[in-house]
């Protein structure tokens, strides 16, 4: 069974520990390797590390992974992955070349079992071996880093501790295992060692490799933040922090230096791409500070988030995220009739589709969903949308953009709707989402006017 272990199972109080985990740029080269390094040697607290692959691994091994690649591709590839490991190897002691060169060799053979798959199932599950290896990689080589500046650094498979189910690509963690195994395994070791190892990938109950899915590399770090019950838990990225918006859209943009857990999850949930949601539930459950900060420039410092802040402003930050879908049901069958919804969400409910955003009339119903690869979208022009054809008329739009203003009391506060659509009265809203959260109001726009909503919203709210 797969649940939350209890508060009495787990350590009645935070262990001095700081569990740091660094993103695929942070390790990308031997440089890179060498500042996150010294990152953990400069803080003695920091005993735990999780790695993500090196950059550009993981986009090999997805392809590696896929079904139709010639022996040439594979090894044209092999040989691309090989190269980018090789680059930071050739600057430590022997051992760690001869330690690559042994899992390439394992990766080989997998490849090798991997062509001769018969059923989709068996390509799920190879699909997560082969991804594994970007983290073991790096994981075994940052070790080595670690030792190579005079930390006692030892590499330690996460697969001991991190026991998941068998739904391979977005496995789900038993928690209550992964704590009493990293009391067991883990905690002693941390005493005089630096622990390295994996984000992302787990092993289920017949031993077989899985992965955790989208955000895993971060989840994991935080998974096992509070399976340790650790002090602190630092993401350690390319950016300084969290910022007020994207600093891609507008210069104007500045992190921030504290935030809550309530509206760094809104942020995460609604497009900052700094963090995944799921990465803050574990904090969130044992109330452990997060910080996110750029191992580029640690000395900038970041952002905390925690469970209470000093500032609790109005207007904390705007969030986008594009290539959203809007679904409009129409029925009169709607009108003082009950039912209606439930046949609608039981559509939805078959095909594992999540409504992200809704809003009602008395004959019509708007639902927005979230479609980042662009799968939503082929299922909803097809079999969903002849379902729901049964019970009424719909209506699908793509090419639509979410703008998120996250605060605090946007539910009660006054002049609100004012402050934020007076600023963009040239624009025109499909939708508008507020008063269910006290941390988020929410609309949809144009995909072609979204930066230019998040620029002049930015400069009205926060200069």
């Amino acid at each position: 069974m797969f649940h939350q272990k209890s508060s009495q199972q787990l350590p009645s109080q935070h262990t001095s520990i700081t569990v740091a985990k660094f993103g695929g740029t942070s390790v990308a080269d031997f440089q890179a390797m060498l500042r996150c390094a010294h990152i953990i040697k400069n803080d003695s607290k920091n005993r735990l590390v999780a790695v993500s692959a090196s950059a550009g691994v993981t986009n090999y091994l997805v392809r590696l992974s896929q079904e139709k690649i010639s022996i040439e591709e594979q090894a044209d590839i092999i040989e691309k992955i090989r190269a980018i490991q090789l680059n930071i190897t050739q600057h430590l002691a022997n051992d760690v070349e001869q330690a690559l060169n042994t899992e390439i060799a394992i990766l080989l053979d997998l490849l090798s079992i991997n062509a001769l798959k018969q059923s989709q199932q068996h390509s799920v599950k190879q699909g997560d071996s082969i991804l594994a290896f970007g983290e073991q990689l790096s994981s075994r080589i940052f070790a080595q880093v670690l030792q190579s500046i005079g930390v006692n650094g030892a590499y330690f498979n996460v697969q001991q501790v991190m026991k998941t189910n068998s739904l391979y690509g977005k496995a789900v963690v038993d928690i209550e295992q992964l704590a009493s195994a990293c009391t067991e395994l883990v905690l002693p070791k941390l005493l005089n060692q630096v622990l390295v190892t994996q984000g992302f990938i787990g092993q289920d109950g017949l031993g077989e490799t899985t992965t955790l899915g989208r955000g895993g590399s971060d989840y994991s770090a935080a998974l096992l933040a509070e399976a340790l019950n650790a002090k602190s838990l630092s993401i350690w990225t390319d950016v300084v922090g969290i910022f007020t918006t994207d600093p891609r859209i507008t210069e104007k943009a500045r992190a921030i230096k504290e935030i809550s857990f309530g509206e760094a999850a809104e942020m995460a949930t609604f497009g900052a791409k700094i963090l995944h949601p799921a990465t803050l539930i574990p904090a969130m459950r044992q109330n452990i500070p997060v910080f996110v900060g750029s191992s580029k420039e640690p000395e900038k410092g970041g952002t905390q988030i925690k469970q209470a802040v000093e500032s609790n402003p109005t207007y904390r930050s705007i969030a986008l995220r594009r290539e959203q879908i809007l679904v409009t049901v129409k029925s009169p069958a709607m009108l003082h009739a009950s039912g209606f919804l439930a046949q609608v969400f039981g559509i939805l409910a078959k095909h594992e589709l999540s409504v992200d955003l809704i809003t009602t009339s008395e004959i019509s119903v708007a639902l927005t969903f979230d479609n980042p690869s662009g799968s939503t979208q082929a299922l909803l022009t097809s079999t969903v949308v002849q379902e729901l054809e049964q019970l009424c008329e719909v209506t699908v739009e793509h090419g639509l953009s979410l703008v998120a203003v996250i605060g605090n009391g946007l539910n009660c506060a006054k002049g609100i709707g004012q402050s934020i659509f007076q600023t963009i009265n040239d624009i025109n809203i499909r939708l508008i989402c507020h008063g269910a959260s006290a941390n988020n109001l929410c609309f949809l726009v144009d995909d072609k006017d979204a930066n230019n909503v998040v620029e002049k919203l930015h400069r009205e709210l926060f200069i």
